[in-house]
């Protein structure tokens, strides 16, 4: 219970800890102990150079998503443009096969905005939770929405220019994003009117994609501009309320990265690659609580970290059926 409490504290904002005496399972402490004998440090420092002078790339799980963007997006446009209404709508909301989908931020807006409980707006946000707590965490987020796609191409391009020194990440508290959630409910509820929406760049990509550019794709240029020059993948870390709301809906997910404290050289190469760095603290040398432990609510199952990890320390597992995917 504290784990998942702790989990459900860091997406909302909250700093990651290290955990107290009372948290560590006798095995990890065990385990934490044989780490730092002289000659198992030697050996794990032998394996971190090994690593850093042969490294061993994948992109296996980078490949699957985005195919899976690409497709999935792709089956709007073409269900629009050819009529074959396999999905109608657009990802904020949608119909696939006649089951009502819809964005559950974007439904909460809708239903406080003319203070009325919908339906359809229920029955689509049900299908979506459902969805959602199968797969686990923010997959919406790493493996539908368009606007990731283009804000890890716009994180490449950042990491290149601030390695020439050309561009700077500035942080922010990761608080911001449930200061933000409150704030848009709260003026669809005062207003009457879906702001958020206006500015939202998953819905406008995912409009534009199906029905065509609009004037407001300049907004998502000068987004990703931010997240190229001034603050790396800025608004899905800081400000982006609907990951907030998916994270929740995926919470108990039996769908977990589960991480091996045995396997781990804590050298920290999973958190580099991570667009939620924060979830894998307990990768950090002292960190985890027991041998095994699952990444937290905010992860979006990118499967970055078990790409970048050449030990196998993280894994996908599909909980109670002792199955890595």
């Amino acid at each position: 219970m504290k784990w998942f409490l702790h989990s459900i504290g860091m997406m909302f904002g909250t700093a990651p800890r290290k955990p107290g005496e009372d948290e560590v399972t006798d095995a990890a402490r065990t385990m934490m102990k044989f780490k730092k004998l002289p000659d198992q440090v030697k050996i794990r420092k032998q394996k971190i150079a090994e690593e850093h002078e042969f490294p061993v790339v994948s992109n296996k799980w980078r490949n699957r998503r985005w195919a899976s963007i690409i497709i999935l997006n792709l089956l709007f446009v073409v269900s629009y443009w050819f009529d074959v209404q396999l999905v109608e709508g657009a990802l904020t909301a949608s119909r696939f096969f006649g089951f009502h989908m819809a964005d559950l931020f974007s439904a909460a807006q809708v239903m406080l905005a003319f203070k009325e409980v919908m339906l359809n707006l229920v029955i689509g946000t049900m299908t979506v939770v459902i969805a959602w707590w199968l797969v686990g965490g923010r997959a919406f987020c790493s493996w539908i929405c368009p606007y990731h796609l283009l804000a890890e191409w716009a994180e490449m391009i950042h990491l290149k220019l601030a390695r020439l020194g050309l561009a700077k990440d500035h942080v922010y508290h990761r608080g911001l994003r449930t200061v933000l959630l409150v704030l848009f409910l709260s003026l669809a509820f005062l207003t009457g009117y879906t702001i958020y929406e206006y500015i939202n760049p998953v819905g406008i990509v995912s409009r534009a994609l199906i029905y065509g550019p609009t004037i407001a794709l300049f907004w998502v240029l000068f987004l990703l501009g931010i997240e190229v020059f001034y603050s790396r993948r800025f608004w899905c870390r800081y400000v982006c309320p609907m990951g907030l709301s998916y994270g929740v809906a995926g919470a108990l997910s039996p769908v977990q990265v589960e991480y091996n404290l045995e396997l781990c050289l804590h050298e920290g190469e999973c958190r580099k690659v991570c667009m939620v760095p924060h979830v894998l603290e307990v990768t950090k040398m002292g960190y985890a609580s027991d041998t095994f432990e699952y990444i937290g609510a905010d992860c979006t199952r990118c499967g970055m970290c078990i790409d970048a990890c050449p030990q196998g320390a993280l894994k996908f597992k599909v909980r109670g059926l002792d199955k890595v995917i």
